[in-house]
C-alpha cells in the first residue's frame, strides 16, 4: 500500500493513513503492528492508554485447557513467538472423579499439540501445590511448557513496531462518529479530529459491534463476559512462586502465583455484560474466595485486590476476521474471548493478510484453518 499524507476539505484537517484501526488492545495492537510493516497504520485508542480494557486486566497465561479446536490451534501456532515476552511456567489441570473424563480429553488435545506433559495422582498434584485437599483432585495433568506471559511487554513491542514504521498509535481518541467520503472511511473523534483511510478494522474488543454501528455495517453479535480475578496472600512464610498454575478441568476456578507472597484466583465466572470499564462486584468476589477454600486450605482472610475485565464472544466463541459483506474495506478483529494474547501472534499474521490480500498464512493453512474458519459470513454479516 502506498503512503499517503493528510489533507484538507472544507477547511478541516483529514489525517489520512492507509488503514485506521480502532482499538488498542491486544487485538488492534498485533495486527496494526503486523501491517504497519507494509502500510501506513494509525490505531485510535479510547482511553488514556493502550490496553486499558481486556488487555490490561488479564492473567494471560498461555495453556491448552482454554478454547475450542481452533482457538487451541491458533495457540499452537503461536507458542514460538509468545515465548519472546514470556517464561515457562508449569500449569497443574486438576480433576475430581467425575472430571476425570474431560481430564482424559485434555490429556489428548496436549498429545495432539505436541506438549511435553506429564499425568500425575493426587499425591504427585498435592506435592506441587501443597494446599490441595485430598478430596479436590483425584488426577491431574502438568504442562511443562505452558507460559506466563508479560502482557505489558507484549503490548509495548507492538506499539515500538507501529512507531518504527511510522505508523501513529493515538490514545484519547474516542471515536463519535464513522461514515465515507468518497474511496475514505472517516473516523471522526471526541474532540473533533478527523482520520481517514481506504481500509478500517474493528478490533475494539467490547465495543467491536459499536464501531460497526457506528460505521452503518451489520454488527457480529458480540456478547461480553464478565470474568472477575481476586488476590490474596499466600500462607504465612511460604514462598509459592514455584507454585504452578492450577486449574480446575470442569467447574471450579484457577490458583496461580504474583510473586513469592501474593496468590491470584477465578472462579472462571462468565457474567453477561454490557461495554463497560468493569469493575468486580462483591459475590463474585466472595465466589472466587469460597470455591478456593473449598478445595484448598487456604484460608483467605483479606483479599488485597481485585479486579475484572470483559471476554468478547460471539456465538460459536470462534474469533472474528476478514472483510464485512456489505461493506467493502471495513475489516473485523474481535471476539478473542478470554484467549487474545495467547493467540495474538497467529491471528494477527491471518487478520494482516486477509486485509492486504494476501493468501492465508501457510502454516495455519497446513494446520487445517482457513479464511473461512474466521470469517464473519458466518455470522450473517
Amino acid at each position: 500500500m502506498a503512503k499517503v499524507a493528510g489533507r484538507t476539505k472544507g477547511g478541516r484537517t483529514l489525517h489520512v493513513s492507509d488503514v485506521l484501526v480502532i482499538g488498542g488492545g491486544i487485538a488492534g495492537l498485533s495486527v496494526a503492528a503486523r501491517l504497519s510493516a507494509e502500510a501506513k497504520v494509525t490505531v485510535l485508542e479510547g482511553e488514556s492508554a493502550c490496553g486499558y480494557h481486556a488487555s490490561g486486566r488479564s492473567v494471560a497465561f498461555a495453556h491448552y485447557g482454554l478454547g475450542n479446536e481452533p482457538v487451541r490451534t491458533l495457540t499452537a501456532l503461536s507458542m514460538a513467538e509468545l515465548a519472546a515476552h514470556g517464561s515457562v511456567h508449569p500449569a497443574l489441570h486438576i480433576a475430581h472423579e467425575g472430571d476425570l473424563p474431560a481430564l482424559d480429553a485434555l490429556e489428548d488435545i496436549h498429545r495432539h499439540y505436541g506438549c511435553a506433559y506429564t499425568r500425575v495422582g493426587p499425591d504427585e498434584a498435592r506435592a506441587l501445590v501443597p494446599c490441595l485437599k485430598a478430596d479436590a483432585c483425584a488426577a491431574a495433568l502438568v504442562d511443562h511448557g505452558s507460559l506466563k506471559l508479560d502482557t505489558h511487554a507484549m503490548l509495548q513491542a507492538h506499539v515500538a513496531a507501529i512507531r518504527a514504521n511510522r505508523g501513529a498509535v493515538i490514545p484519547d481518541a474516542r471515536v463519535t462518529m464513522i461514515g465515507r467520503e468518497g474511496d475514505q472511511w472517516v473516523a471522526l473523534r471526541a474532540d473533533g479530529t478527523r482520520h481517514g483511510a481506504p481500509v478500517i478494522v474493528s478490533a475494539a474488543g467490547a465495543w467491536a459491534d459499536e464501531v460497526a454501528r457506528m460505521a452503518g455495517v451489520t454488527p457480529i453479535g458480540i456478547a461480553p463476559r464478565r470474568r472477575t480475578v481476586i488476590s490474596f496472600a499466600a500462607p504465612e512464610g511460604e514462598d509459592v512462586s514455584r507454585w504452578p498454575f492450577t486449574k480446575t478441568v470442569g467447574e471450579g476456578f484457577y490458583l496461580l502465583p504474583e510473586g513469592r507472597r501474593q496468590l491470584l484466583a477465578s472462579s472462571m465466572d462468565q457474567t453477561p455484560s454490557e461495554p463497560c470499564d468493569a469493575a468486580a462486584e462483591e459475590l463474585d468476589k466472595a465466589i472466587a474466595a469460597d470455591r478456593v477454600e473449598q478445595a484448598t486450605t487456604l484460608a483467605i482472610r483479606r483479599i488485597s485486590h481485585s479486579w475484572a475485565g470483559l471476554r468478547s464472544f460471539v456465538a460459536d466463541e470462534l474469533p472474528v476476521i476478514g472483510e464485512a459483506a456489505n461493506a467493502p474495506d471495513f475489516y473485523w478483529c474481535a471476539g478473542q474471548g478470554g484467549a487474545g494474547f495467547q493467540t495474538a501472534p497467529a491471528l494477527s499474521r491471518i487478520a494482516a493478510a486477509a486485509v492486504l490480500g494476501q493468501p492465508f498464512p501457510e502454516e495455519a493453512a497446513a494446520a487445517g484453518l482457513s479464511f473461512a474458519t474466521f470469517t464473519p459470513a458466518r455470522l450473517g454479516a
